[in-house]
């Protein structure tokens, strides 16, 4: 018995829309990091870029449980002696790029490297409910259905 392994040519990407208003950060994130990287695809080669194209609306208005919209706390260094920053979860879903917590939750949940950093880019992230992604057609990918766990009101 021969292992299946994907060419090229035999990959095919789709686009889908996900709107993230109410869903739980850490569940939209693990599904978003699988649809990236194709492992929802039955013909799925690790070392091949097969997943889809995602584009999530609404990153704004994600849900956090318990208090990590408070506690949860996100650094970077400026790269100066004594240069370490940090702000929370609130502070960048009220500030200028809401989006930044989405991307983040999931570049985490990617595999570090050169293709899950090329994967990464497939992936669009906007606050508001508009996207200029309506010329692919994109299917829409209802999280609310797939899992009552996948929701929390606020």
């Amino acid at each position: 018995m021969k292992t299946y392994t994907a060419r090229p040519a035999d990959i095919e990407k789709k686009w889908i829309v996900i709107d993230a208003e109410g869903i739980v950060l850490g569940r939209l994130a693990s599904i978003i990091a699988t649809r990236l990287r194709g492992k929802h695809k039955p013909s799925f080669t690790p070392h091949m870029d097969m997943g889809d194209h995602v584009i999530v609306i609404n990153a704004d208005k994600v849900q956090m449980t318990g208090r990590k919209r408070d506690q949860k706390t996100y650094f970077w260094h400026t790269g100066y002696p004594g240069g370490i920053k940090s702000r929370t979860a609130r502070q960048i879903l009220e500030g200028k790029h809401p989006e930044r917590v989405v991307m983040k939750a999931v570049q985490r949940m990617l595999p570090g490297g050169p293709l899950s950093r090329q994967q990464l880019t497939h992936l669009r992230v906007y606050a508001g409910s508009e996207h200029p992604h309506e010329a692919q057609q994109p299917d829409v990918l209802d999280l609310r259905s797939m899992n009552p766990k996948n929701t929390r009101s606020a």
